[in-house]
């Protein structure tokens, strides 16, 4: 499909896209983590899911490119992040790793990922997306990453 938008003295065509709605916001074992997460902190913390790295870290930095900056983290996310409910600044970044995680492509880029957040002070915690952790084993990591 396409869409015809005037501009100046002419008409332009251009690519009318198509989207739907996803059934679920998260995967199902995403899901079932957020639950114990929100269990687990949640009186202490908001949580959210799916973050994009833009808008947990600040890419204009005096003296780099900051569009080129912003296109290297431009689509990479954490599954989690827990922000403090005053000022909703970011605490802890969280990954619930499946094994997707093994293929030499996505650990390069958990590596890079790994490396922006501690150089922008944000701890990352890493879970086992097979391990079944209660809620107080999942408060207990969480605090000592955040302390």
């Amino acid at each position: 499909m396409v869409r015809t938008i005037r501009s100046g003295g002419g008409e332009i065509q251009k690519p009318k896209y198509e989207y739907r709605k996803k059934q679920f916001f998260l995967t199902r074992s995403e899901n079932e983590f957020y639950k114990k997460l929100v269990e687990a902190v949640g009186s202490e913390y908001y949580v959210f899911a799916q973050a994009h790295l833009p808008t947990l870290v600040d890419h204009k930095i005096r003296g780099q490119d900051w569009r080129a900056a912003l296109a290297h983290i431009n689509r990479k996310s954490v599954d989690f992040v827990l922000c403090d409910k005053q000022y909703i600044s970011p605490k802890l970044a969280i990954e619930l790793d499946d094994s997707s995680h093994e293929r030499p492509d996505r650990r390069e880029r958990d590596e890079e990922v790994e490396r922006i957040l501690k150089y922008a002070g944000v701890p990352l915690l890493r879970f086992q997306n097979h391990i079944n952790l209660n809620t107080t084993e999942i408060a207990t990591q969480i605090r000592s990453a955040i302390n």
